[in-house]
């Protein structure tokens, strides 16, 4: 039997030092992740909602928009992937700033490269305890039930793309999805042909939970969100 080989781990890296970034960019694909280094962190942002990344390291100093407006903003879209800084702030408001925003860990420059590949290591193994852990069923009211497993909505069996759709709404209940999250995280790019199909698969949804307590609404020029009613 062929053993199915493991996808690298994908790093966003956001560093403004070329020099620095350049060589922590190097170590990190020598041991085997993919990395992708930005200069500022507007373009980090960019390239963050262009494709998919398992972590992001970043500088705060940056240009164009810093690593704390960077995390803020990756934050307000849903996302939660796992997000380390790696700086020369020491003050401790940048600290609790950063943690009250949802960074995962805060580490100060100059940093031991062995430090920073154990704290890569530890998130991203609590990242997959976590995914494991995850809610896949859901009670949508007027004895509809929802199983994310086995792709049942009910006695209707959705198309993958529908259930991971659907998936991503129910554990963000009441909660605003951005549009660009769901297709950055199923179609990892926003082309025109992404999100038509996202419209389509809404539409599905929509007509499939007609009769259970919730539906999808959309908010204007944003996204979705899965509301009780």
């Amino acid at each position: 039997m062929v053993e199915e080989k493991e996808e690298p781990t994908i790093i966003l890296l956001c560093e403004d030092d070329l020099s620095l970034g350049g060589l922590l960019a190097e170590y990190l694909r020598r041991l085997g992740y993919e990395v992708v280094h930005c200069a500022d962190g507007e373009k980090a942002l960019q390239t963050f909602r262009e494709r998919h990344f398992d972590l992001c390291l970043s500088d705060i100093n940056m240009p164009q928009k810093n690593g704390l407006e960077l995390l803020n903003d990756i934050r307000s879209s849903g996302s939660e992937i796992p997000f380390i800084f790696l700086t020369e702030r020491k003050a401790t408001e940048d600290i609790i700033r950063a943690y009250q925003l949802g960074c995962d860990e805060y580490l100060t420059k100059p940093c031991p490269i062995d430090i920073l590949l154990y704290k890569i290591k530890a998130i991203m193994r609590r990242c997959v305890i976590k995914q494991r852990n995850q809610e896949v069923e859901f009670d949508l009211g007027n004895g509809i039930h929802f199983d994310a497993v086995t792709q049942m909505l009910g006695n209707r069996r959705l198309t993958a793309r529908e259930n991971d759709v659907l998936l991503i709404l129910c554990r963000r209940k009441n909660e605003l999805v951005e549009r660009n999250f769901i297709l950055h995280t199923l179609w990892a790019q926003e082309s025109y042909f992404a999100s038509r199909s996202l419209s389509v698969y809404i539409n599905h949804l929509r007509n499939y939970l007609a009769g259970t307590q919730v539906a999808i609404q959309s908010v204007h020029g944003k996204g979705y969100k899965l509301i009780q009613l």
